[in-house]
């Protein structure tokens, strides 16, 4: 059988008792610590060595905004504040938890289909940007900011008629709810020019989880030449531009990590070589899952261990209700197993077993046929990249479990 701790990721490891360490504490200490599992562990100094990674990596000038959808735990969004340039929020709860952590009015945008009027009008107060997604919200935009007095920043998203080619979402490329068709938007540009928006480029988002640097720099170079494009059509000079983001993250075997320097240098080239209407214009990059999902576990404890047709089940107190994506539950075709691995004791595989949920549905599976060390109720489980839609991407309320405890380790 394979070494159960070849699936540990970088920055975990064991003490010489066998027990998983995170932030170099036990994970045991931690859950005691916490009072109960499930508990989702998050390791800020995993978020601060990423983020520093790739800043040093991208070229100059080129902003950092953080897609708070990935993970808005408050105390993670604290701790986010001062990382990044910016925040990227698509509702009004999401705004309100970016306010709340610290992050001003001014370096939040706001995007997504089907912004109801009050979420638009709370964005106004907040000095926040709007992300247009289409004309008939542009119209409604340009309403409220009229009777409130203000003048709203805005951008408009366009859906490009091209995607990021290997993504695990595609977000362009065809009939999307998302944004403005890139043939419709220079009437839409037009419509910009009213007094109550303030127009400052644009915002393209082609697709997500992408692990191929090739196919990623493809996608940003279509991008500055869609932008260049439309921008004869803009009612001002294009004075940012938000990349989107795509940048993924290994979780399954064949997956290999994204090298940052590799990232950096072919943006540092697109930039160096960017069309003349885009001279003066600021680039952003908008990640979510790439900033904080390594640096994140989910601990459950095994309840049961039970032996079905020849299968050993290992019963756990968590599941789907909290981890939906690990689940295979979450847009994937194929389901494949997260890493996961005994926290509480190491050692080579000597069974086979696959890990389930509490809830009463055959989908409830955080790893199916496993290798671990012989497993025993009351032994945790750690399940890894859980730092990215992990709780809140996840039916919680399902069957009426209660909800897992979150916390930061190591601050």
């Amino acid at each position: 059988m394979t070494d159960p701790d070849a699936r540990l990721p970088p920055g975990f490891s064991r003490d010489p008792a066998g027990r998983l360490l995170v932030a170099g504490r036990a994970a045991e200490d931690w859950v005691t610590h916490a009072g109960d599992t499930p508990l989702f562990l998050y390791v800020p100094e995993l978020v601060r060595q990423r983020i520093a990674r790739l800043r040093a990596a991208l070229p100059g000038g080129v902003g950092l905004h953080y897609a708070v959808k990935a993970n808005p735990f408050a105390p993670l969004l604290r701790l986010m504040v001062p990382l990044v340039d910016g925040f990227d929020v698509a509702s009004a709860g999401e705004l309100a938890a970016a306010r709340g952590a610290g992050m001003p009015g001014p370096r939040i945008s706001f995007a997504g289909p089907g912004k109801r009027d009050r979420e638009i009008a709370a964005l106004l107060a907040e000095g926040a940007t709007l992300v247009v997604e289409s004309a008939g919200e542009l119209a409604r935009a340009i309403a409220l900011a009229r009777a409130a007095g203000r003048r709203v920043p805005a951008l408009l998203r366009v859906n490009p008629p091209f995607e990021l080619r290997g993504s695990g979402m595609k977000m362009g490329g065809g009939a999307r709810p998302f944004g403005v068709d890139a043939e419709d938007a220079p009437a839409v540009l037009a419509a910009m020019a009213d007094p109550a928006i303030d127009f400052l480029g644009f915002h393209v988002f082609a697709g997500s989880q992408a692990l191929d640097t090739a196919a990623i720099a493809t996608a940003q170079a279509e991008t500055l030449a869609l932008a260049a494009a439309l921008a004869p059509f803009a009612p001002g000079p294009v004075r940012l531009l938000n990349l989107g983001g795509g940048l993924g993250v290994p979780y399954f075997p064949a997956d290999h990590p994204l090298e940052p320097g590799e990232v950096g240098a072919n943006l540092a080239r697109l930039l160096a070589e960017r069309p003349p209407a885009l001279a003066e214009t600021e680039m952003v990059l908008e990640l979510g899952r790439y900033l904080v999902a390594e640096a994140g576990v989910y601990l459950a404890r095994i309840v049961d261990r039970k032996r079905s047709k020849g299968e050993l089940f290992l019963v756990t107190d968590g599941g789907l209700h909290h981890q939906l994506a690990a689940s295979g539950n979450f847009g994937t075709v194929v389901r494949r197993n997260y890493p996961l691995v005994n926290a509480s004791r190491g050692g080579p595989a000597t069974e086979t077993a696959s890990v389930v949920g509490c809830l009463c549905t055959p989908l409830d599976r955080l790893a199916e046929r496993v290798a671990l060390p012989e497993s025993r109720v009351g032994d945790l489980v750690a399940l890894f990249m859980a730092g990215a839609y992990g709780r809140t991407a996840s039916p919680e309320a399902f069957l009426g479990h209660p909800p897992p405890l979150e916390m930061l380790a190591g601050d």
